[in-house]
């Protein structure tokens, strides 16, 4: 368990902050929240927390007694984050004189003294070499390891929150303290597998977590927000709001457990995490079997500019009856197919956004081989006095597989919202104010021409 300190001065007793929880979003920032029990004299107590993260949003911090027992008051709180090193150290004893030690092979450690003259440090995090007077002559080079006085008492570890509080009584209490701290991210990535030419899919999603706050936290309870918060930009916003949105349901049996929170989806993770500083882990949250999932192929002649690509997607719906039905954070989503041998192949890779449940996922896997189109303007006219312009076109479509398909060869009304098909080969099927589509099933080698007339009024 990680055990950051906590000092309690002026006459109170040390303790210990418990119990790690994090809500991690989208956005890369966390909520992080910690148990922290304090021992409260009346009067005024001085309280400094060593166990935050190197990426506090420091007026986002909050501490409170969660139980509501205690009356205090809050009457300073700050954030430190300029924790000792060697050469902040070497800084404080300039123009002093120094032990080095010097460790030398099968031979006792050597003590040489030497003058500081110059640290090294530099507020802001810029080198720059030290220089030490040795025998009263200088060198860039630390002649040992320094050995350093007292640390002193205003001087930190770890970064540092710290609180003046005013208690009206005497007790100890379970305080909660939370902030917000940058330095993490989230995200979602989904498997999917196929045998040859089949339309049902093994499902393997994932969420993989980075830490990057400066921070390890271990046996942590932790949560994951899908969706859309918004933040200010260039300011860190108000921490009330935040801790509603952090608030979520106790664990559970399954590895992941997803509900509905406010207008987002929170998933909750069933046993505890230890999420360490620099580390990324992944935990599977979904995993299902025979989904289907049809291909569906569409030519877009248009909008290609009569190249003859044929677009590949997949499409399956969000529900339970389909095997799925969990709300699905945004995610990179990768298809593999099993060729006769069972071996696994790459086939197309794509992201689907936020996806609720029982909604239609439709992803784009990458273009057919064996499909091909033609698109063609046959003819165009334009009567500008009468506002009247009519537009024939001629789409060639070739199936080169030895099974049948069906293409969708989608249209669109570019010139005004006001049209109408004059003329029509097939039937369409109208999908929105500018777009149409002719559904053409075609057997292996067999091609089709699809042709119509559209007439444009303004």
């Amino acid at each position: 368990m990680k055990l950051p300190v906590l000092f309690l001065l002026a006459g109170a007793s040390a303790a210990l902050a418990a119990d790690p929880a994090l809500t991690i979003y989208n956005g890369g920032y966390a909520v992080v929240r910690e148990t922290l029990p304090i021992d409260l004299k009346a009067g005024v107590n001085q309280v400094s927390f060593a166990g935050a993260t190197a990426q506090v949003e420091a007026d986002s911090v909050l501490l409170r007694d969660v139980a509501g027992k205690a009356e205090f008051q809050i009457l300073e709180q700050s954030y430190r984050n300029d924790p000792v090193s060697q050469a902040m150290l070497l800084s404080l004893f300039e123009g002093q004189t120094l032990e080095f030690v010097r460790h030398e092979t099968n031979k006792p450690d050597l003590v040489v003294p030497g003058k500081v003259v110059r640290s090294g440090f530099v507020p802001g995090g810029r080198f720059v070499e030290p220089i030490i007077e040795v025998d009263g002559k200088l060198q860039f080079l630390l002649p040992g390891q320094p050995r350093f006085p007292s640390l002193g008492n205003d001087n930190i570890l770890k970064p540092t929150l710290n609180w003046k509080l005013n208690s009206a009584s005497v007790g100890r209490i379970s305080a909660e303290v939370a902030y917000l701290s940058k330095g993490f991210t989230w995200e979602a990535s989904y498997n999917l597998v196929a045998a040859e030419q089949s339309d049902l899919l093994d499902v393997v999603g994932w969420v993989t977590m980075n830490n990057q706050s400066g921070m390890t936290f271990a046996d942590a309870k932790l949560k994951l927000m899908a969706g859309d918060v918004h933040r200010v930009v260039n300011r860190t916003r108000g921490f009330g709001d935040a801790m509603l949105m952090a608030e979520a349901a106790r664990g559970a049996d399954k590895v992941v457990t997803e509900k509905s929170f406010d207008e987002f989806h929170l998933y909750t993770l069933g046993n505890p995490v230890t999420l360490r500083d620099k580390e990324t882990k992944q935990v599977e949250f979904v995993r299902a079997t025979g989904v289907k999932a049809e291909r569906v192929y569409v030519y877009d002649g248009a909008y290609q500019g009569g190249a003859g690509k044929v677009q590949v997607y997949r499409e399956f719906k969000n529900t339970e009856a389909n095997k799925l039905g969990l709300a699905l954070p945004k995610g990179k989503v990768r298809f593999y197919s099993q060729d006769g041998d069972r071996q696994l192949e790459f086939v197309g890779e794509n992201e689907i956004d936020h996806t609720p449940k029982n909604e239609l996922i439709r992803v784009l896997t990458g273009n057919s081989f064996d499909l091909v189109g033609e698109h063609r303007m046959a003819n165009e006219s334009e009567d500008g006095a009468n506002h009247v312009a009519t537009q024939t076109f001629e789409i060639k479509v070739r199936n080169r597989k030895k099974e049948p398909v069906v293409i969708r060869v989608r249209e669109h009304a570019h010139r005004s919202n006001t049209w109408t098909l004059t003329a029509q080969s097939q039937p369409h099927e109208k999908k929105d104010a500018h777009t149409f589509e002719f559904r053409v099933p075609l057997q292996p080698d067999e091609e089709k021409v699809i042709t119509y007339t559209i007439r444009y009024t303004w």
